[in-house]
């Protein structure tokens, strides 16, 4: 029996406001524990929330952006549970009446577009966090993110593959950094996910019983685990045993889920409206007030970067990924006509560099003109693309233009002919294999002779003129 496997997301974000969602405390990150709190985020009794405007609002702007449907009446709702981090022993959230519901992203993968349903968007708070480290009797509990205004996006069951999980995380990723609101660091846990998956026989229209996979603070953890899980899974129904609905813990150090509790279903919660937060209508002009200020999103200007710029579906699709690299490159782009190269320095050399160093864009000492400058260096000859591939690590690092890099280390291209000849005679000389080869028709002679020639001269020399150099003179040993 073949299966197939039915992968939802929980998506939470954590809105970038200054304040918290129902009370004015500070939502700055690496603050000194319970330094950042009050009687509402504390719970204290008789203390009463009031709803952040800015964070509100900023749930809208993703809601529309995911082209769900907006409530009309805006309601909150109690969800009842008992945890050491819920000081109040409920948390305000929305559940009769989402923020945003019947949304879709469309997704690209593999040269193709696949549509993943939105259930539902809504506005609730952080709880606070718990810590164990170091602690063997006792845990010990830091409020400072009670009260952090929270997103949380929901998908359907429409995700097939752990591979397509993290796509769909990247594509959301993308519109909430191009939206932004929010910075969606995952190690400080401004972006969790949590994962529902569940496996069926091929062919049946029931889903099969889901785990829910909690602790997943990175998108490889959530490739890892949905893979984890989905092969555990498959070996207890191939077994004759059956799946136990239930939530588990992704452990990273030894790369397995382990069971947390059984899955709570939303009547173990007993949601009721929020009596301290009235209902309001949502006025359709100030919905428009806020669509106004959504910006050009990651599709639409993928579509554009491949219609003006004239860039393949792929390397329009990696650029636009980051909102600042794509930015960058529209930078570049008004400075040098020749976009492909551009594009392809940036995801090639430029990307490397930053996936080397784990570090954004925004973090490098990089201006876009030397950048430029060094691209035009290749095109007029001055310097060779093995130089340029060498010197551009030492602009970013120094911030210096590679006209005086360049200069200083003495890395102009040589393009002197007579010195070419000199040089490439003595290559010949050394090597009368090479030459026997071509003499016999072997192609790769020629570009064993030019890479010998490039070593001589430190990759100074002007490799075209090298290889028209090297094929005259052994058509003249001929």
């Amino acid at each position: 029996m073949t299966y197939e496997t039915i992968i939802g997301l929980e998506v939470h974000v954590q809105l970038k406001t200054e304040s918290k969602v129902y009370c004015g405390c500070s939502t700055n990150f690496g603050s000194p524990p319970n330094t950042q709190t009050c009687p509402v985020c504390l719970g204290f009794p008789g203390s009463l929330p009031v709803l952040n405007k800015k964070a509100f609002e900023l749930a809208c702007k993703v809601a529309l952006a995911l082209n769900c449907k907006i409530s009309q009446q805006i309601r909150f709702d109690r969800k009842n549970y008992f945890y050491p981090d819920l000081p109040k022993n409920y948390q305000i959230s929305q559940f009769a009446k989402p923020l945003g519901y019947d949304g879709l992203l469309d997704i690209f993968k593999d040269g193709t577009t696949k549509r993943i349903r939105i259930r539902r968007v809504h506005l609730e708070e952080d709880t606070g966090r718990l810590l164990h480290e170091s602690l063997e009797n006792f845990s010990l509990i830091d409020f400072n993110r009670s009260g952090i205004p929270l997103l949380e996006i929901v998908t359907e069951p429409d995700l097939d593959s752990p591979e397509e999980a993290v796509t769909y995380l990247a594509s959301l990723k993308s519109i909430l950094q191009y939206l932004e609101v929010s910075d969606c660091n995952m190690e400080e846990g401004s972006l969790r996910c949590d994962a529902n998956i569940s496996v069926r026989p091929q062919g049946q229209t029931e889903l099969g019983t889901k785990t829910e996979i909690k602790n997943l603070n990175s998108f490889k953890n959530v490739k890892l685990a949905l893979e984890f899980e989905n092969k555990r899974q498959l070996n207890i129904l191939k077994s004759g045993s059956r799946v136990i609905q239930e939530t588990r813990l992704w452990n990273p150090e030894r790369e397995i889920t382990d069971s947390m509790r059984t899955k709570e279903e939303a009547h173990d919660y007993r949601y009721f409206p929020e009596p301290d937060l009235l209902p309001f209508d949502f006025e359709e002009a100030n919905l428009e007030d806020i669509r106004k200020t959504i910006p050009e999103l990651p599709d639409a200007r993928r579509k554009r970067f491949i219609k003006e710029y004239g860039l393949s579906e792929y390397d329009a699709g990696v650029i636009i990924q980051e909102k600042t690299l794509a930015d960058f490159f529209e930078r570049c782009a008004a400075l040098y006509e020749r976009r492909k190269i551009l594009a392809n320095w940036l995801i090639v050399e430029l990307l490397g560099i930053l996936n080397q160093n784990n570090i954004n864009i925004r973090e490098l000492s990089l201006k876009e003109s030397h950048l430029v400058d060094m691209l035009k260096m290749i095109d007029e000859n001055i310097i060779s693309g093995k130089i340029a591939k060498e010197l551009l690590p030492e602009i970013i690092r120094t911030g210096r233009p590679p006209q005086e890099l360049v200069s200083q280390r003495g890395l102009l291209q040589i393009t002197d002919t007579e010195e070419l000849e000199r040089i490439i005679e003595q290559v010949i000389s050394e090597n009368p294999k090479a030459v026997e080869d071509f003499k016999k028709g072997k192609p790769r002679a020629t570009m064993f002779l030019v890479g010998k020639v490039m070593e001589k001269t430190k990759g100074k020399a002007n490799p075209k003129l090298v290889n028209e150099i090297i094929e005259k003179k052994l058509k003249e040993e001929i």
